[in-house]
């Protein structure tokens, strides 16, 4: 309880609540910008977190990623155009009612349906880490090997329903993390004889790259997109009472959908998203209003893409593994700390655990207040032009590339990696498999060699001990199942 009072006044210090407000505002608004997001936010500001205290780095992140992830609706009510993949389902309604000159009414209700999503999702991953981190402590390498294979496995199942490309995805990320030196021996490799790439190409670099040097080549000429916005007038927030009253159902079945696919790893917000809306309009009494202007259908993916906060919390903190992109993020941030998730991180982090779950609580708060005051300032947020965003955008990218490391070298590594990520967007790879994989990797490969140098069968080791084959079969079948299904209805419709 004395860690719990500690972290609470460093919360509420006046230099932490400075940068959890304004993490909270870069959060919403990166969140707000169509192309930005959320997760982009957080990989800008990481190299700047490497020299704070790392309970207060953790707040700061935090913010944003909750900011980032409850903001992403404005860009899909307002332009039809969703500022991250978590609200991509919330365009289909909630710019309907935009065009029928009705915003403030989706608006408001999203506003409160993040809040209803995040608040008893964190919760939960407060009740829920210290049990499974009590099952996970007892696993071995193997367990670990086969929980990380799943992990990959089954979002590369997802990967737009192109699993060759979600495996080529995968496949890069492992190939761009196994440069530098091997885990456990030592050896060196990919290094090509230079000193810099010895210590591989760390995560700073690779982020900014993949994130926002590509998005930033891939994205500069948007600038007439911003447009659509300023016919646009948004009077001050309404109180969504009936709306949430008459969708009482829908907001515990998508708050359920929303928590258990945040739970998965690698699955998150985006596609929590669209499950619930999906799921809504299949159980809902006037499913012919779904797309046509219904709240609904509004209230049902904003709950459900919060609702993942703190479902992917759990398995980042209780097993080391993110929950999806933007919890990766935070991992990398934790592991350039010096703070080890994992099993033992309860125990021996506690007041890094605590700080994130009030931070997020105390975030998700401030986003409520933040968004009610300033929702007749929405579309000025998203006016803002992308010819004077992505410079500035740029500059920090440089900067933070050089600030993560110390030298020159990382400026070009990143250059690197952003046309790497300039190539995925040209080949349609998913960027999600890639930096799980690369976050991944190291994890991956020292559980294998430590497994395999423990064991005295081998290979059979994996399989002959039940939690790591139940992980290696479940990986197996989410890649052969969507074609056994799919040769079995193609002989039944012959």
């Amino acid at each position: 309880m004395s860690v719990f009072f500690s972290v609470f006044q460093t919360l509420f210090s006046p230099s932490c609540l400075a940068l959890v407000f304004l993490g909270i505002a870069i959060g919403v608004v990166m969140g707000a910008i169509p192309g930005l997001g959320g997760g982009l936010a957080v990989t800008l500001v990481l190299p700047l977190t490497y020299t704070m205290n790392s309970v207060v780095a953790i707040a700061f992140l935090c913010s944003i990623y909750v900011g980032g992830t409850s903001g992403s609706f404005i860009g899909s009510v307002l332009m039809g155009i969703p500022g991250d993949v978590c609200s991509v389902a919330t365009v289909y309604d909630g710019y309907q009612f935009t065009k029928q000159g009705d915003p403030v009414r989706p608006l408001s209700a999203c506003v409160v349906a993040n809040y209803i999503g995040t608040v008893p999702s964190l919760i939960l991953a407060m009740v829920c880490c210290p049990l499974l981190a009590n099952v996970a402590v007892k696993l071995g390498p193997w367990e670990y090997f086969g929980l990380g294979f799943c992990a990959i496995t089954l979002i590369i199942s997802l990967s737009k329903k192109n699993m060759c490309k979600g495996l080529m995805a995968a496949g890069l990320g492992l190939i761009v993390k196994c440069i530098g030196t091997a885990p456990i021996c030592g050896t060196q490799r990919f290094a090509g004889g230079s000193y810099y790439l010895t210590g591989g190409i760390g995560l700073s670099c690779v982020m900014l790259g993949i994130f926002a040097g590509s998005t930033i080549l891939m994205e500069y000429a948007r600038d007439e997109k911003a447009a659509a916005s300023e016919l646009v007038k948004v009077s001050r927030f309404r109180w969504p009472g009936r709306d949430l009253m008459n969708n009482v159902g829908t907001i515990l079945q998508s708050w359920g959908i929303g928590a258990v696919i945040g739970f998965l790893p690698g699955m998150g917000s985006a596609l929590s998203n669209v499950v619930a809306y999906a799921k809504a309009k299949g159980s809902s009494k006037h499913p012919e209003e779904f797309g046509k202007g219904c709240i609904d259908g509004v209230i049902a993916p904003e709950v459900a893409n919060n609702a993942s906060i703190g479902g992917a919390l759990v398995p980042m903190i209780a097993l080391g593994i993110p929950g999806d992109g933007s919890t990766a993020l935070l991992l990398g941030a934790l592991t350039v700390q010096g703070v080890v998730a994992g099993p033992l991180m309860l125990k021996n982090y506690t007041n890094i655990v605590y700080m994130i779950y009030l931070a997020c609580i105390f975030a998700a708060t401030c986003v409520l207040i933040f968004e009610i005051v300033g929702m007749p300032i929405f579309p000025s947020i998203l006016k803002i032009p992308y010819h004077y965003l992505y410079p500035a955008i740029l500059v920090l990218v440089f900067l933070g590339a050089y600030i993560s490391t110390g030298n020159i070298f990382a400026v070009v590594c990143t250059v690197a990696m952003a046309f790497v990520g300039v190539f995925m967007s040209w080949a349609d790879l998913p960027p999600t498999p890639f930096i799980l994989a690369y976050v991944l990797g190291e994890t991956l490969e020292t559980n294998l060699r430590r497994a395999l140098s423990y064991s005295t069968n081998g290979w059979m080791s994996f399989f002959t001990r039940p939690v790591s084959c139940m992980f290696i079969v479940v990986a197996v079948l989410s890649v052969v199942m969507p074609y056994v299904k799919a040769f079995f209805l193609k002989n039944k419709k012959a």
